[in-house]
């Protein structure tokens, strides 16, 4: 193939909030902009995906539900979907993010293919897919096999990488290619955002998440109830779930008025360019695109040193990281940036400059492709190694 003709790549991730279906709808609207064709395949639209974009390509998987089973069955639906997207579009590329079920959907999808149509298989991992699937007997040596039968794969951050090899034992050549982000234009301005929010001179502190367990939204309140002063700051939780299970957190710490939440946001431009500063309290994180994202607006943050966090955060000149479980270390940070105007100004300052140089589309999604043209100019895996 030419090293310059465009390929035709299915992508498949979970459509879901989270920061794996945020790269890879990025990733997708990236590749069609420098003239490749996408297909997604997945059972919703990734929610980041724009609706109206002219050369976007879904192809849904409808998942049934049979009463011989009594969980309904996401595997095998996806896998001849996939495979009939990749012989009817003639696919170069199935690009998945997370090993499962996604990886190994594409290697039965793969197998259903004629020989003549060796469609390549590159599987990005993301996180849980090592870190907790990859450590329960059930779900690791599935997840093994799947990407030592991928073409190649990748990993968001040198962190998980290791993580991958020390957990699953892949034997395989892993990829890092960490996650990029690309801000589109805010839809209003700073002042009108703070204004709806009803925020006035004091700092804005933002947290972008899921709310799932690991983020631990626990720790996030307790630190904000222990920022001193009390009434120099509000925190904005920007929440991809129903926020309703922490209200009682926010009630017993005494956060009423200082804690705004706004649930679902399809883009978080207009409140990044609003915040001040932003907090994370994650037990873990592979790379934690929320930080980046905030990179992006010269917006510096107060983070856990956990996982791929100092990949991207540099302590002290880009952001502040403090040892993970201590809400007093998290408040007295944040403290010092809400206090403090012209440190927040030169750590987003730098921080802007990080993310333009390291996580930047122009960056990252070219690396993608390179890897799709190396992939593309080997036999597909056997998975012997």
């Amino acid at each position: 193939m030419s090293s310059s003709a465009p390929l035709k790549i299915g992508i498949t991730c979970y459509p879901t909030v989270g920061g794996s279906g945020i790269l890879a709808a990025e990733l997708g609207t990236e590749l069609l902009a420098r003239g490749h064709e996408v297909h997604f395949i997945s059972y919703e639209k990734p929610f980041r995906l724009p609706a109206d974009h002219p050369r976007v390509f879904f192809h849904p998987v409808t998942v049934n539900t049979y009463g011989l089973f009594k969980y309904p069955d996401y595997t095998l639906p996806l896998s001849v979907r996939m495979a009939e997207v990749a012989r009817d579009h003639r696919l170069d590329i199935l690009h998945v993010h997370y090993a499962v079920p996604h990886a190994t959907a594409a290697i039965l999808a793969r197998e259903m293919l004629p020989p003549d149509h060796p469609v390549r298989i590159v599987t990005t991992l993301h996180g849980t897919d090592t870190t907790l699937l990859g450590r329960d007997p059930g779900y690791g040596p599935a997840i093994r096999h799947a990407l030592e039968r991928s073409d190649a794969i990748t990993t968001v951050s040198e962190f998980l990488r290791r993580e991958t090899i020390n957990h699953l034992g892949v034997r395989c050549p892993i990829d890092v290619i960490h996650n990029f982000f690309e801000p589109g234009t805010p839809g209003r301005s700073r002042a009108e955002v703070r204004r709806e929010l009803g925020v006035g001179d004091e700092a804005l502190i933002l947290h972008i998440s899921n709310l799932r367990p690991v983020k631990r939204i626990d720790l996030l309140l307790e630190a904000a109830a222990r920022i001193r002063p009390t009434d120099r700051f509000k925190l904005l939780i920007v929440a991809g779930e129903d926020f309703a299970p922490f209200q009682a957190d926010v009630r017993r710490l005494g956060l009423e008025g200082r804690v705004i939440v706004r649930e679902r946001i399809n883009r978080v431009e207009d409140f990044l360019q609003a915040a001040d500063l932003a907090m994370f309290s994650s037990e873990t994180e592979s790379f934690c695109l929320a930080i980046l994202e905030a990179m992006c607006f010269g917006v510096p943050s107060v983070s856990t040193a956990v996982g791929g966090i100092p990949e991207v955060v540099a302590d002290g000149t880009t952001g502040c990281l403090v040892p993970f479980g201590d809400p007093d270390a998290l408040a007295a940070a944040a403290g010092r940036l809400v206090s403090d105007p012209a440190l927040r100004q030169r750590l987003g300052a730098a921080g802007r400059t990080r993310a333009a140089e390291l996580f930047s589309a122009a960056r990252i999604v070219p690396r993608y492709v390179d890897l799709y043209r190396r992939v593309m100019d080997t036999p597909p895996s056997s998975g012997q190694v």
